[in-house]
Formats: C-alpha cells, sequence, structure tokens
C-alpha cells in the first residue's frame, strides 16, 4: 500500500475523531480502532488480490479525500434534492447531505408503533447498546468496510419489531455537494420476526466534482421477515463509489436486493447473503449502464448454509465507449445445506468495441441433493432484429434505442416501486445511444 496514502487517512481519523457519534462508548471505541488497525495493516487492495483482480483503485488511492465533520445548512430546498426526489408512493424521506443526516430536508412521516427510523448519528448518541449487536457483526468486512467502520459518521437506522409493517417505502437520499470530501456511512436495517419494510438507498451528486462514498449497509432479516432494499448509485462523473450491502437472513426470510449502477468514475459493489436458517429465500437483480471511461464492479456472494434455501440472481449490463464492468457472482452450498435451489445469470450488451466485460460466475457446492445452476453472456445488438426493425420503416437510431430499452427493462420491470421504476425508465431513456 502507499503509505503516504495509509498516512493521510489515520491523520485524518485523528482529525475528526472527537467528532464521531458515540465517542467515549467503550465498545464503540474498541470497535473503530480495531477498524482502523485493520485498515492500517491491510492498506488498499492491489490487483494481486483475487477479489481485485479486475478493478484497480490505484487512482483512489492517489485521492486525498477528508472526512467531512457536518452537513452544511442551505435555505429550502436543495437544488440536488428537488431533481432526486420521487414520487407520492414513498412516505418515509432521510436526506443526508455531504455525508451527514439533514433533518430540514428530510420527512420522516407516520411510523407505526414499534418502529424506529433516524439517523446512524442520533441512534449512538441516544441509544448505543441497541447497535452494538449489528455493528460488531462483521463477517464479510473487507479493507473499505474496515475504513468505514472506523470512520463512521452517519447513516440511517431502521428497526421495525416483530410483525410491524411498514406499508410504504423509505426513501435514504445521499447527496454529495462538496469536493474532495470522504463520506463514510453506515446504514442498519433490522427486521424482527413476521416484520417487513421496503428500502431505497439512493446515492447522488454534483457532477465534475471529486468526492468518495465509502458506505456499507448491514440487513438482518429474522424469521419470517422480509424486507426489499434496492440500491440506486446515480453518483456524479467524477465520483468513486465503494459500497457493500451484507445481509443476515434467519428462517422462511425474505430479501430482495436490486443493485443499479449508473454513475460515478469507479463504483464497487460488494453484496452478500448468508442463509443462517432453513427455508430462506433471496432474489438479487442488478443493472448497470456505464459509458466513457466507467468502471462499474459488482461482487455477490450468496451463502447457503442451511436447508431449503432458495437464491435467483440476475444481472444485466450495458456498456458504451471505454467502459470496463466486472461481474463476479459466487454461490456456495454448505455441506448439509440439502434441497438448496440457487439460479445466477450475467448478460451484458456491448455498444462499442472498445467497452471491455468481466464476468466470473461461480458455484462451490458440497451438498448432493441440489438445483444449481449459472450462465453469462457477452455480445453485441442483433443484427437481424436490427435489420426486422429496419425493415418496417424505423430509423436506425431509434431501432438501436429500442433493443437497448428492452435488454434493460428485464431488470427495471422487477422493481415494485413505481415512482423508482419511472425514474429508472426516465434515467434509461436519457441515457440511450444516439447514433
Amino acid at each position: 500500500m502507499n503509505t503516504d496514502a495509509r498516512g493521510h487517512y489515520l491523520a485524518d481519523f485523528a482529525r475528526v475523531a472527537g467528532t464521531l457519534p458515540g465517542r467515549g462508548v467503550p465498545w464503540l471505541d474498541r470497535l473503530r480502532k480495531d477498524a482502523l488497525d485493520q485498515f492500517a495493516l491491510r492498506g488498499f487492495p492491489t490487483r494481486s488480490d483475487e477479489d481485485w483482480k479486475y478493478t484497480s483503485v490505484a487512482a483512489l488511492e492517489k485521492q486525498r479525500f477528508h472526512a467531512t465533520t457536518s452537513a452544511r445548512t442551505h435555505a429550502g430546498p436543495h437544488p440536488l434534492m428537488t431533481r432526486h426526489a420521487l414520487a407520492a408512493d414513498v412516505g418515509h424521506v432521510l436526506v443526508f447531505l455531504d455525508g451527514h443526516y439533514a433533518p430540514w430536508l428530510s420527512d420522516l412521516g407516520a411510523l407505526p408503533t414499534g418502529a424506529r427510523l433516524c439517523s446512524l448519528a442520533d441512534a449512538l448518541k441516544s441509544a448505543p447498546d441497541l447497535l452494538e449487536s449489528y455493528l460488531t457483526n462483521d463477517e464479510r468486512q473487507t479493507v473499505f468496510g474496515a475504513l468505514s467502520t472506523a470512520f463512521m459518521a452517519d447513516g440511517a437506522f431502521l428497526r421495525l419489531q416483530r410483525g410491524i409493517v411498514l406499508e410504504a417505502p423509505v426513501h435514504l437520499l445521499f447527496l454529495s455537494t462538496e469536493s474532495a470530501a470522504a463520506h463514510h456511512m453506515r446504514n442498519v436495517i433490522v427486521a424482527e420476526d413476521g416484520a417487513q419494510a421496503t428500502v431505497i438507498e439512493h446515492y447522488a451528486g454534483i457532477d465534475g466534482i471529486t468526492y468518495f462514498n465509502n458506505v456499507v449497509t448491514s440487513i438482518f432479516a429474522d424469521g419470517n421477515a422480509a424486507i426489499a432494499h434496492h440500491k440506486l448509485q446515480q453518483d456524479g462523473s467524477a465520483a468513486y463509489h465503494v459500497g457493500g450491502i451484507h445481509a443476515l437472513q434467519q428462517r422462511d426470510s425474505r430479501l430482495e436486493s436490486h443493485s443499479i449502477s449508473f454513475g460515478a468514475a469507479l463504483a464497487r459493489n460488494d453484496i452478500t447473503i448468508a442463509f443462517h436458517g432453513n427455508g430462506c429465500e433471496a432474489t438479487l437483480n442488478g443493472l448497470y449502464l456505464v459509458g466513457g471511461t466507467q468502471h462499474v464492479d459488482h461482487h455477490t456472494c450468496v451463502d447457503h448454509r442451511q436447508p431449503n434455501g432458495t437464491s435467483r440472481e440476475h444481472y444485466r449490463g450495458v456498456l458504451e465507449g471505454q467502459s470496463h464492468a466486472v461481474f463476479d457472482g459466487k454461490v456456495i452450498v454448505q455441506p448439509g445445506a440439502q434441497k438448496s435451489n440457487a439460479y445466477q445469470t450475467n448478460h451484458n450488451l456491448l455498444l462499442s468495441c472498445d467497452a471491455e466485460v468481466d464476468t466470473k460466475p461461480e458455484l462451490k457446492i458440497y451438498a448432493d441433493d441440489v438445483k444449481c445452476n449459472h450462465g453469462a453472456t457477452v455480445g453485441q445488438l442483433d443484427e437481424a432484429q436490427l435489420f426486422y426493425l429496419r425493415s418496417r420503416g424505423i430509423d436506425k437510431a431509434v431501432a438501436h434505442g429500442l433493443l437497448v430499452h428492452a435488454f434493460a427493462l428485464d431488470v427495471i420491470e422487477r422493481i415494485r416501486i413505481a415512482s423508482l421504476r419511472t425514474r429508472l425508465q426516465e434515467i434509461l431513456l436519457a441515457r440511450l445511444p444516439q447514433k
């Protein structure tokens, strides 16, 4: 690792340590110290690390980002929020400005008894012990996750007690407006037995400025709970985004994970699901649309640890220009996880001869009574389909756009939130290649 980079982050931590929420709480102080020590020991990953073989973070490492200590107030609605707000079918909105909760821009809405929704900073200040078991569960923690744990200044905390159903979706909107800023955030979502929630985790920023979003989202689904999680990464074109989504499921729980990546110069998402109970279900859908010199990387891992688990994974990518995408999908079926059923696909559409995809679906099966299969494709637009549309009098550019739209729509239509589905359609149409 670049020792200058290591020294920079260690010095930056010393600068902001006194402002971090929950300081003075023994278990949290130890957690931060252990995480920082882990980062200092391991350093940023290089291409010699198998999980980072196709993704270089050298450009990110050279940057000198500084953690922000507070959100700057803004009179009236923020322009970015106006642009990225969703429609009325979203009932609870938490806005984070430059890595910190902005209550003057948020609207928590009406919450049922037994539901707690607040900023992580507020929870760490008022009831830190409530979070200990969730924040110290770092089984899947990466180096970037360790850095986020050390610096975590804010994020969202959603906890639903037994049987509580949150009818309207929660919109977590993270806006970035400061150049050279690092936002180390942690989101915690907890659904106790039978609870249900739908969450949209949405990132956007001013185009052209360089900033770094480093975020970890931890999801805990107890028995018979159901969580639908949607991540929309729409950062500015010069931004860096490294995220982790780590879910732990108990018996008969259901999880939907939708990961949509449109922005950032470099975006990496590590998504891990662990079945800790019998009869768990998980559906992972993903779409990435990149161009220019953008780089997007999705690493997923579904760990079937108990019997009768079902996982479905559908990822699609559209690439233009000199962009590069990576998909590394792993399904593990542990000994004793009999009757597991897993399906995984990754399809990629290259619109340029200079675009590149590295795709690696993988099955690791240690049980004998299972149904598992996977597949991946990389290709260009079907000339026969283009010819068919052109022969019906459809302009070449329109025909081209229709085929790309249909390819991406397969993932978008799996999303059940109408306003989010409409927004993704709008973004897709605006990004369709013009030829």
